[in-house]
């Protein structure tokens, strides 16, 4: 296998004219978040991220788990683990429920891309990518009747790549895969390994890089949020309301939010009822979890409560309120280097 960075698959219409920009640079990671986002860290004084230094990172975390947990690679399908490990993406949604792109990270030897169509310049932003390759999709959805041929072939390549760079180790991390594939696998003498104990431990410990990242991360969450605020008046819908916070964390290099937590008056508590169509009341509490993958790719969970309109809080808003401003303060006072999440939990103040 060709283990330089002169990728074998070309796109199918070529995107390169005269004069035309060239395709690898109009990639959604080379462009980054744009010039609104960028304006306004740059005015809060927060430094770039060495996108570089990152993607570097963060491979070689994930192969330090590898090692330790003594596996020749890892084969991923989930979006979020890919882009971990890759810092490429290609229709992140769709594919986290249509197995149709995956990647194959040899602990020594290369990073694969196998793509849902194996156009190489979504991935020409990262050459620690070593090669593109075009996925074989064996799920119902996508092979139908010949669902069992496919398996085979897809796991005959799975386990030849193994089988050369493995150096005789057959054992396999795997994040996802369906019944037939993990049989398929085995049946070529792969023993496979929890790949999602492998990718959560390797993203414990964020770098110094990936912390100035989360920065500008959360920064535009904020300034998302302050737009969404100035259209929190009586009378906006609660899907109109969060309509605000999805254009404006896409225009500051957001992709995605992962729910719809928003929710006023008396439909905020019970919590986790999602925001529907029904006008927010002068004088409601409204509620809303953030939830969105925001800007690098960063998870970003900002939770808030606001109150609508001119009216007074009333008594029961205002215990509401001190409740919850004693309890985050508390919790802040507890935290302490070589704490525990359980420590955490025991620790935390609780209210009947």
């Amino acid at each position: 296998m060709n283990m330089s960075n002169n990728k074998r698959h070309q796109a199918k219409i070529n995107p390169l004219t005269a004069d035309s920009e060239d395709i690898f640079s109009l990639n959604m990671h080379a462009q980054g978040p744009g010039e609104l986002a960028e304006g306004e860290w740059q005015a809060a004084g927060l430094a770039a991220p060495d996108m570089t230094a990152i993607r570097e990172y963060r491979l070689n975390r994930v192969r330090a788990q590898l090692k330790a947990s003594d596996c020749a690679g890892i084969l991923l399908y989930d979006p979020l683990n890919i882009r971990y490990v890759t810092d490429s993406t290609n229709m992140s949604l769709w594919t986290s429920h249509n197995a149709t792109r995956y990647a194959l990270v040899m602990t020594e030897g290369p990073v694969i891309i196998f793509e849902f169509d194996a156009h190489e310049f979504l991935s020409n932003h990262n050459p620690l990518i070593t090669e593109v390759r075009p996925a074989i999709t064996y799920l119902y959805f996508t092979a139908a009747e010949f669902s069992d041929k496919k398996v085979k072939l897809w796991a005959a390549e799975i386990s030849s790549i193994v089988d050369e760079f493995g150096a005789g180790n057959k054992r396999l991390a795997l994040d996802h895969c369906a019944p037939e594939g993990v049989h398929e696998l085995q049946a070529r003498g792969l023993k496979l390994y929890n790949g999602e104990e492998v990718m959560e431990l390797a993203r414990v410990i964020k770098s110094d890089e990936e912390m100035h990242a989360m920065r500008r991360s959360i920064f535009a969450t904020e300034m998302s949020m302050s737009v969404m605020r100035e259209h929190f008046q009586p009378g906006v819908s609660e899907t109109r309301l969060w309509s605000y916070l999805h254009a404006e964390m896409l225009s500051r290099g957001g992709e995605w939010i992962e729910t719809r937590l928003l929710a006023a008056g008396p439909r905020a508590n019970p919590w986790y009822q999602e925001c529907s169509s029904r006008p927010i009341q002068n004088g409601e509490l409204m509620s809303f979890d953030t939830d969105l993958v925001g800007a690098y790719g960063y998870c970003t969970d900002i939770s808030r409560s606001w109150l609508c309109g001119d009216q007074k809080p009333t008594d029961a808003q205002k215990d509401i309120y001190s409740k919850a401003y004693e309890q985050v303060q508390h919790n802040i006072s507890i935290l302490r280097p070589g704490m525990s999440f359980m420590d955490m939990t025991n620790e935390a103040l609780e209210y009947p």
